[in-house]
């Protein structure tokens, strides 16, 4: 089977002509991708990553050059809290980069109840579900961009009946620059509360997390400036849910909650 191209992608280097990179200087910055994930009620989720690409040119039928190749299987159930996997570091040529894929192998699976089953995609994205970034790359500057892959909306249940594919692998990814973001954390007690914690703006769920086994400590990445309300919906029953409303984030500042006692 054919490796699959999905959504998203990073950096390279190209050598293609200046005309082809919009506001080019002839110099060169760096570009930085990032992996973590909006988590899932699931015991892991490996996604296979064979490729990653950038394209900075207008007609997306071509200019897409291979920035990394890590050929590797990803848990994003790990990548909470501020885990996160490191896809890709390239010098590139200065300019906007308007897009980014990343082409996946046919090695996904879910684990649900301690069973392992195989993640299908649907061949329509075999052509690649992009993300349009439009990232400036500036001379001598690190751009780092975050690939927020959310599980809870990327998977789809087909059913038992399936038998070993009952689950449909369809990635829903949020790009972001680092820059214009901030994050909010802080620690959910008592941990064994098994608390889910979710930034909202207005009607919008923007980000979502887990808190910690043992600690119950959480951060939420990638929040643009805003006033959010942070809930928090713990698993055990045991436990009432509760909100805390007016929380401000400014970019490249993480707000700390500190303690929230349920």
């Amino acid at each position: 089977m054919a490796p699959l191209a999905i959504a998203v992608f990073l950096s390279m280097m190209v050598t293609a002509c200046d005309d082809q990179f919009a506001g080019s200087s002839g110099g060169t910055g760096t570009m930085e991708v990032m992996l973590h994930d909006n988590p899932g009620n699931y015991q892991e989720v490996w996604i296979d990553v064979q490729r990653v690409e950038v394209n900075n040119q207008e007609d997306e039928g071509s200019g897409w050059v291979t920035i990394s190749e890590p050929q590797e299987r990803y848990n994003l159930l790990e990548l909470i809290n501020g885990a996160q996997e490191e896809l890709g570091v390239a010098e590139l040529e200065t300019g906007t980069y308007r897009q980014i894929r990343l082409i996946l192998g046919d090695n996904n699976t879910i684990v649900v109840d301690d069973s392992t089953y195989n993640l299908q995609t649907p061949s329509a994205q075999q052509s690649g579900l992009k993300l349009n970034i439009n990232a400036e790359i500036q001379e001598d500057i690190t751009y780092t961009l975050h690939l927020d892959f959310d599980v809870a909306r990327s998977i789809v249940q087909k059913g038992q009946a399936q038998g070993s594919h009952p689950y449909l692998l369809k990635p829903v990814i949020r790009a972001y620059a680092q820059a214009e973001t901030g994050t909010i954390s802080g620690v959910v007690d008592p941990a064994d509360s098994d608390p889910w914690i979710y930034a909202i703006a207005g009607e919008d769920t923007v980000a979502t997390t887990r808190g910690e086994e043992n600690t119950g400590a959480f951060k939420l990445l990638g929040l643009s400036e805003d006033t959010y309300t942070v809930t928090v919906e713990p698993a055990n029953e045991d436990y009432e849910p509760t909100a805390i409303p007016d929380v401000e984030v400014t970019a490249g500042e993480d707000t700390d909650l500190e303690t929230i006692s349920l």
